[in-house]
This record gives C-alpha cells, structure tokens and sequence, in this order.
C-alpha cells in the first residue's frame, strides 16, 4: 500500500519530496500539501521517517 498523506497535518514543508528516492512525491496544484504518485511508490518508508509532522503513514505490503 503507498504511502498516505494526512492533508491536516502536512504543511508543506517538502521534505519528504526531497527524501523520497523514487520521485513519488509532490505538491498539489495550488502548493498546500503533498500527494503520493502511487505508481511510482515503493513503499520504502522514508518519507514517513523524513517527516517533521507525521502526517504520512504507511503500511507495507511487500
């Protein structure tokens, strides 16, 4: 299952989107917080590490 992002918690810090290995992240259109591309996910779980707020979660299917 690819990462989930709590829209209430992000703050578009972009941290995760810099850390995260396969390019699976990124803001929505009008910048407010950060989506998941889940093509792209590996569900590798270093957003949910690189994360200042918690607000990506993640449960590994793999």
């Amino acid at each position: 299952m690819p990462a989930k992002i709590d829209q209430d918690e992000c703050v578009a810090c972009e941290v995760c989107i810099d850390e995260c290995p396969a390019g699976a992240l990124s803001l929505d259109e009008g910048g407010d917080f950060t989506v998941v591309d889940e093509s792209k996910c590996d569900e590798c779980g270093t957003c949910v590490d690189a994360c200042p707020t918690g607000a990506i979660t993640l449960e590994k299917t793999k």
